[in-house]
């Protein structure tokens, strides 16, 4: 019988976050729409365990049109309700609005030019930063915060921003004895 892999401590608690670590957290990520939905998500998190979102991330791509930028921006007032009774998905009509608004400004930037992933990336020279597996937050989450809401993006602060970056590969924060930790 093999021994199982030795990963992150956290990832350890349940067979889902086990897979998410295996095969995505911390595995860099370059595409401009999921870069944004995994920062949507992240918000969604906020005050909640990332469990919760990853059992109710299937619902949230249902709910959200795939997290299609341009779909979801036009959702209206009237779509609010209808997110608002899904049992689906985390049911805050204050993330719910922060996610079309995201959507909104994720669109803007690209009609402008900005491509999100190089925004994303830009921070750190286009290359993970490695962490040090323990802060909530860090300056350059703090950096990276203040931006997102200079631009109007909500529920962003600096520990959801660092979350979002440990998971989207930015940043390298795999415990020392994970077999992902420095594999890039």
């Amino acid at each position: 019988m093999t021994a199982p892999r030795p990963r992150c401590p956290w990832a350890a608690t349940d067979p889902l976050l086990a897979h998410y670590h295996d095969t995505e957290w911390g595995i860099p990520v370059r595409d401009p729409r999921m870069l944004w939905e995994t920062l949507m998500l992240e918000g969604f998190q906020a005050g909640l365990s990332w469990l919760v979102i990853l059992r109710k991330r299937e619902a949230f791509r249902a709910a959200f049109a795939g997290f299609d930028p341009v779909r979801v921006a036009a959702f209206t007032e009237a779509d609010i309700p209808r997110l608002l009774a899904d049992p689906g998905i985390v049911r805050s009509r204050a993330k719910i609005e922060a996610t079309i608004a995201g959507a909104r400004i994720f669109n803007a930037m690209q009609a402008a030019g900005e491509d999100f992933a190089d925004y994303c990336w830009s921070f750190t020279g286009g290359q993970p930063v490695r962490g040090d597996g323990v802060a909530a937050s860090t300056p350059l989450s703090d950096r990276v915060s203040k931006d997102l809401k200079r631009r109007g993006f909500k529920f962003v602060g600096p520990t959801i921003v660092h979350a979002w970056m440990q998971a989207v590969g930015i940043v390298d924060d795999h415990a020392p004895g994970c077999f992902r930790h420095r594999a890039g």
